[in-house]
């Protein structure tokens, strides 16, 4: 995995700590395979202990009948283990539907919870992905909240997921 980081000026006036965002775009990659199913998709802040400080969202196939999604979310083995198997699904706020090939953007912005509960320190932002007859991948991209100025990182995977660029907004 790499990481890469561009650090840019912020504007003149310091923002306060809770008006911080995180701009996350994932890229889920188009695989030619015999038998497609699009991923479960993981995403959440740990702090150094690797311990869950925030669930930022779960892609994962929300309209099976009876909530049978749920049975494969933990595919999702480190974030079941660490956080996952304690959570209520669906969860407003923090569920949604599987994601087909391509880039998806999402946003988190600082002033709602979870990031405006998430005292400031050194965190991993972690993205893991698990598909049905395929494979599991997890991504780490090591950021600083609240960014004191703005910041862009990104990893890149190399079989469920593609390249992952954070942008972090003071």
């Amino acid at each position: 995995m790499r990481v890469a980081i561009t650090v840019g000026l912020s504007g003149a006036m310091a923002a306060p700590a809770l008006a911080a965002d995180i701009s996350l775009n994932v890229e889920i990659p188009r695989l030619t395979v015999a038998e497609y199913h699009r991923p479960y998709v993981a995403i959440w802040l740990e702090r150094p202990d690797n311990t869950v400080a925030a669930n930022l969202a779960v892609w994962y196939d929300v309209n099976l009948r009876n909530n049978e999604g749920t049975k494969w979310l933990k595919d999702l083995r480190q974030w079941w283990r660490r956080t996952g198997r304690e959570l209520s699904m669906p969860a407003d706020g923090l569920t949604s539907a599987t994601r087909a090939p391509g880039q998806h953007s999402v946003e988190f912005a600082g002033s709602t919870k979870p990031l405006s509960d998430l005292p400031p320190g050194e965190y991993q932002l972690v993205v893991e992905a698990a598909r049905e007859v395929g494979g599991r991948e997890l991504l780490r991209v090591p950021v600083q909240w609240p960014p004191k100025e703005a910041v862009s990182l990104t990893a890149k995977g190399e079989h469920e997921l593609g390249t992952i660029s954070v942008n972090l907004k003071p």
